[in-house]
């Protein structure tokens, strides 16, 4: 049975690491994120890119630059430098346990004192068929935002804490400045009211209170 529109939502995500202290330590010393992630021991290996980025987003570059600092100062490593772009400011950093975090801003210049500040956070699935996978989970009672064909769609999902898109794996991949290969699990399980249920890519979710 599928849910409806009004209770699909993401409340969590949890992140498989082969050292879950540390990266618990990480997530709250770099982002202050420890209610909305978790960690989870795992001693199965993943190369390579493993099809997601969580994202996070603020008001302006100096936000960005700050978070950036306190990643990079709590263990994490650069795969794209903070740089000006078309569509704001951003960089990329990949986490200890392997996960990779965007952290951008639309704004192209500060409009007011530097913070640490998080306005959004959102978790991009890399995916195989956007269009199958955008099915399947209207499916499964999220509501489309935004779309475009078949390369980005965006949910909406106004109760929760955390965003949710899909992307095309490759696109997604060169956005984050990797390579799109990979192997072995995603290594995260997304909590959300809804679940159980897989999706077409293997991003399993599990059911727990928004």
């Amino acid at each position: 049975m599928t849910s409806t529109a009004s209770t699909a939502s993401i409340a969590s995500v949890f992140l498989d690491a082969a050292d879950p202290t540390a990266a618990a330590c990480f997530y709250s010393d770099a982002f202050g994120l420890e209610s909305l992630v978790g960690v989870r021991a795992s001693d199965t290996p993943a190369e390579g890119f493993r099809g997601f980025t969580l994202s996070l987003t603020v008001s302006q570059p100096s936000g960005v630059d700050r978070l950036v600092e306190a990643a990079l100062t709590a263990g994490a490593t650069t795969t794209k430098p903070a740089t000006k772009s078309l569509w704001g400011y951003g960089g990329v950093v990949r986490a200890p346990d392997g996960a990779l975090w965007k952290i951008a801003t639309s704004a192209k210049k500060d409009k007011g004192p530097a913070t640490s500040e998080i306005d959004q956070v959102v978790l991009l699935l890399g995916v195989d068929d956007v269009v199958a996978s955008k099915k399947f989970y209207v499916g499964q009672g999220f509501t489309v935002g935004k779309s475009f064909g078949r390369k980005y769609v965006d949910f909406d999902t106004p109760a929760s804490p955390l965003k949710l898109g899909l992307y095309g794996r490759k696109a997604l991949a060169k956005d984050a400045g990797v390579a799109p290969e990979g192997t072995g699990p995603h290594g995260i399980t997304i909590g959300g009211a809804g679940g159980p249920f897989t999706d077409p890519d293997g991003f399993a979710w599990e059911a727990v209170r928004a």
